[in-house]
């Protein structure tokens, strides 16, 4: 086995000066496990399988039935991922108990055996856990899952987690007060989700699980449900379903397993259930109504009118779920499943960019909640003719259910499988500990076994082999079968049609496609052209970090190379160029948006879209493209065996780009459709607007109407993108697994031999970016629900790479600000779900940084919001917070980027543009101790220079109702 945990370390290493590098463990007095499985015992998770075990996990069972899994795993170093799995959700509530299984999710980080009121989001941030990604739970239709991710562990702190955790497990404390005190905090999250999703979600739910016990549980539960809840009736649910036998838990990391499987054992061996164990409820099968025709057996259907979604349609043919014996035919049948459906998807995509009636397709297969296996087709219609597109879907599947695949079709697509499974197990080593803790719950979930990755390329390899056209036909006939088919269509205009008209269109007759199958077409990069004449190195030397190489080419491209092995299978290749948002003027907002979208599908030298999935079956390739505020980037995680292929295309992006129409027209369909749906809520009308405001109306952050739209073109577009790819200097970051001199050569032969780049022109270099002013509140309107709203707060801040060791310490103000504003607006008062503040500070330009708090509230609590944010500022800078509350916001921020610098991911980022900037590198030194022990002082500084002058703000409301400017009498907090 591979000692990652010390490899990592290494890697943090090759910057000794800088970094705080957690050490190793020292060894512990703890009582060794009593209830671990001898090694000739099946594990639990393991009965009834053939699926080989994976010997890197330790299992125990405690004799209150309590299961358990661990394993050792240093990824990232100093870390403990720990789960606690409770066999219960929402299909195990009574009616009147709707939303209780979430309700005492959050019940029991409220107070609890070790944690009294409130206690639990500060005690965590103490010990270095940021709730919300390191500190939090799930519930599902069928289970609820606490999660933590402990960074920089030792055993006592481990064994500290495990006690508080064990006390909200096993002692929550259920009064009517905590009760009270919780439901409008259930309430607003419901209120924040609610509306056009929650409607749209609840109708899917009562069609497509008619009859069974999905059909009526969402898991947020109803309002007289909740506000009925009291200490009684949780407690009843939390005792029926809260024992020890239907408790999983999962802990992965940094430590000794014998050590992590002892504390289990301690703090959960005395555990026993209150009463008398309960079966869990029926959940019920599918069934077709009576008289339904057997061979297309259409049951429920409904048509769901949302004026401001976008079309979408959703069948689907279901079958009871059963328990299944974990076997390895069983996995392999699962596998043949993928491949059916891929090679349908495939088919369903290529006439979907051929200019089909529908703008996207795909089938799909899942084990929904235990309740049924159902096999799902979803597809947007390109136009009201909705049953145009549907019959163009079901030609397409039919084409499939009639007649075998090709072998050169299922070798496609069997060669992108591999690709999936053989770097699975090449990246073994560093797989992180939250992975698997996640992958032993979930296993518990679906009843299923968990397999090593091996195991899984084994049983791949294994259907590989017996996998016919044959075979597979008979599984997509498997696929496509069931006692009922249900459907739901969402459209925006009720004169679409209504259930009759839907469920018609569903029994009438389709003949197979006759021209659904992809023609064989091989294509190798052997056979494309050059970039052009190999470029040559003009400077070759250390970066000034650790190994990191610098290189330069004659034609002025600059690259960084940094080859190691601490990621077997890993290799990140990064490219930028050019000034980002910067670049545009401000007629080009429909461009900007169609290019974020339509990038590399627009093609590139000889290859269009379909020829650039052909020639990238195989090999791990990826094409991501993305706009900065100064520049614009081409990223990709790919492998060292395929790391020239991908240089190959990014650089052929820049040299000789492409301009298919069609990958234009579709992004501009896509766009179209969708613009209505922004105004649907306030979070989609701030995902739409707020920048543009933010940013004094600047028009290369508008997001384009569906006239701009109309009025783009290809011509228009290439006009745009042409200059933007041959301008500004290029660089390329290659951090991970991969031979050196290898990459070398392939960059002289393709960034090398791009032509000399065109310089940034002087106008656009010059532009910046300035935050609107502090005057009278924007005021934009959603077409949603009355209850709900949103509120945005901005100050100032700086920008640039000579600022960025203050935007570590400011980042440490902005947490101390959220925390504020989470405990008054959340905790207090119940008034928003999850307000927060993100501080934003631009590297790559110079100006434009910002603090922005938002909150989803309801409409009068609009200036409750502003008046909060506003009293956090006006404290702060009058007076610093305290020692302990800056360690609370310190700490998370400290562990959290000392778990990223054990990885490539974080060296690369801190470098990018450190070729043409050196700031950037001088502030990577140092930079974990920017977040130890902050200064109050420093803090007030900050304070009263960002935060004392006036704040910009945003409101959303719904349509017809007014701006609130009066705070409600008691709203406001009278400070701390």
């Amino acid at each position: 086995m591979t000692d990652f945990s010390r490899a990592a370390r290494r890697l943090a290493l090759f910057l000794p000066a800088l970094l705080l590098v957690p050490q190793t463990l020292p060894a512990q007095d703890y009582p060794a496990p009593a209830s671990v499985q001898a090694e000739d015992e099946v594990p639990w998770i393991y009965e009834n399988s053939d699926v080989p075990r994976d010997e890197e996990w330790v299992f125990g069972k405690l004799d209150n039935g309590l299961r358990y899994g661990v394993r050792e795993n240093g990824v990232p170093p100093g870390q403990v991922s720990i789960r606690v799995r409770i066999d219960a959700g929402s299909l195990h509530e009574e009616d009147s108990e709707l939303g209780f299984a979430h309700l005492l999710e959050h019940l029991l980080f409220r107070e609890s055996q070790y944690l009294g009121p409130a206690e639990a989001i500060p005690r965590w941030q103490k010990l270095g856990a940021t709730f919300g990604s390191d500190t939090n739970a799930e519930t599902s239709p069928t289970h609820t899952v606490y999660k933590l991710d402990l960074p920089n562990v030792d055993p006592a702190k481990f064994e500290e987690s495990m006690m508080l955790i064990s006390g909200m497990v096993r002692g929550p404390v259920l009064s009517d007060a905590n009760v009270r005190a919780e439901v409008p905090i259930v309430l607003a999250e419901k209120r924040e989700r609610g509306g056009v999703s929650e409607r749209v979600s609840e109708a899917n739910l009562q069609t497509l699980f008619a009859g069974q016990r999905m059909a009526e549980r969402i898991t947020i539960g109803t309002e007289d449900t909740l506000r009925a809840a009291n200490g009684t009736s949780v407690e009843a649910f939390y005792d029926r379903w809260y024992r020890p036998e239907n408790t999983v838990i999962s802990v992965v990391g940094d430590l000794d397993p014998n050590l992590l499987a002892a504390m289990v054992e301690k703090y959960f061996d005395g555990w026993e259930g209150k009463g008398p164990s309960v079966d869990a409820p029926d959940f019920g099968d599918p069934v077709a109504p009576q008289g339904a025709d057997p061979a297309n057996p259409v049951g429920d259907v409904a048509v769901i009118v949302e004026p401001t979604l976008p079309r979408s349609f959703t069948y689907g043919y279901f079958r009871p779920w059963r328990q299944v014996n974990d076997t390895i035919i069983y996995n392999e049948g699962r596998l043949e499943e993928q491949l059916a459906l891929l090679l349908i998807n495939r088919r369903l995509e290529a006439r979907a960019r051929a200019g089909g009636s529908y703008l996207y397709a795909q089938a799909s297969e899942d084990k929904f909640s235990r309740s049924t296996h159902a096999t799902l087709v979803q597809f947007a219609p390109l136009t009201d003719d909705w049953q145009a597109a549907l019959a163009d879907v079901r030609a397409v599947i039919a084409d499939a259910l009639a007649n075998p695949p090709t072998r050169e079709e299922m070798e496609r697509e069997l060669d992108e499988m591999e690709v999936g499974y053989a770097n699975y197990v090449e990246q073994r080593s560093v797989l992180p500990a939250a992975n698997f803790a996640d992958d032993l719950v979930n296993a518990v979930d679906i009843r299923e076994a968990i397999a090593a990755p091996e195991t899984f390329l084994m049983v791949f390899n294994s259907m590989r082999d017996k996998a016919t056209p044959e075979s597979v036909l008979e599984t997509t006939r498997d696929l496509f079968s069931g006692p009922v088919i249900r459907a739901t269509y969402v459209t925006p205009n009720a004169a679409d049609g209504d259930e009759n008209v839907l469920r018609t269109a569903l029994l009438e007759r389709v003949d197979a496609a006759a021209n659904a199958r992809l023609a064989a077409q091989t294509i190798s990069f052997d056979d494309l052209p050059a970039i052009g004449e190999p470029g040559q190195i003009v400077s070759r030397g250390p970066h000034g970090i650790g190994d990191v190489e610098r290189i330069v080419f004659d034609n002025g491209v600059t690259a960084l190379l940094q080859a190691n092995s601490f990621e077997p299978g890993r290799t990140l290749v990064k490219v930028r160029f050019g000034a980002g948002y910067l670049a545009f003027d401000p007629e080009d907002a429909a461009y900007i948006q169609l290019g974020q979208s339509s990038m590399f599908s627009t093609g590139l030298g000889e290859l269009g879209q379909e020829e650039l999935d052909r020639i990238r079956t195989g090999r791990k390739l990826g094409l991501d493209f993305a706009i900065g505020d100064g520049t614009f980037s081409f990223s990709a995680q790919t492998r060292r065996q395929d790391l020239a292929d991908q240089l190959y295309l990014f650089a052929a992006k820049l040299g000789m780009p492409r301009w298919d129409a069609n990958p234009v027209l579709r992004s501009k369909a896509a766009a179209q459709l969708a613009y209505e749906s922004y105004a649907a809520t306030p979070g989609g009308v701030l995902s739409r607007d707020l920048n543009y405001f933010l940013y004094d109306e600047l028009e290369v952050f508008r997001t384009a109407t569906p006239d701009m739209l109309a009025a783009a073109d290809i011509e228009g577009y290439r006009e745009v993108w042409e200059p933007i790819l041959e301008q500004g200097p290029v660089e390329v970051l290659i951090f991970g697994d991969y031979d050196k001199e290898q990459a070398v050569e392939v960059l002289s032969k393709t960034f090398g031999a791009l032509p000399d780049r065109k310089p940034i022109p002087a106008e656009v270099a010059a532009r910046a970016y300035e935050l609107g002013d502090a005057g009278e509140t924007v005021v934009r309107f959603h077409k949603g629900e009355a209850n709900q709203a949103a509120a945005v707060i901005a100050w100032p801040a700086g920008a640039g790479r000579g600022g960025i060791r203050e935007s570590r310490q400011l980042a440490i103000l902005t947490e101390v600000i959220s925390n504020r504003l989470l405990d008054s607006m959340r905790e207090r008062s119940g008034a928003s779900y999850s307000p927060s503040v993100r501080l934003d500070w631009p590297t790559d330009v110079e100006s434009g940084g910002s603090i922005v708090g938002l909150a989803q509230l309801q409409p009068k609590d609009v200036p409750v919001f502003f008046a909060e944010a506003d009293r956090i500022a006006r404290e702060l800078a009058e007076t610093p917070p305290t020692a302990e509350e800056l360690a609370r916001a310190a700490e998370p921020l400290r562990n959290y980027y000392e778990r990223l610098s054990s990885g490539n991911y974080f060296f690369m980022t801190e470098l990018e543009g450190s070729t043409t900037d050196p700031r950037r590198m001088r502030a990577l030194r140092g930079f974990l101790q920017d977040y130890v022990n902050p200064s109050p002082e420093r803090m007030l500084e900050l304070a009263q220079r960002y935060l004392a002058d006036g704040a910009w703000r945003m409101a959303v409301l719904p349509e017809g109702q007014e701006l609130a400017t009066r705070v409600p009498s008691g709203a406001a907090q009278s400070g701390r």
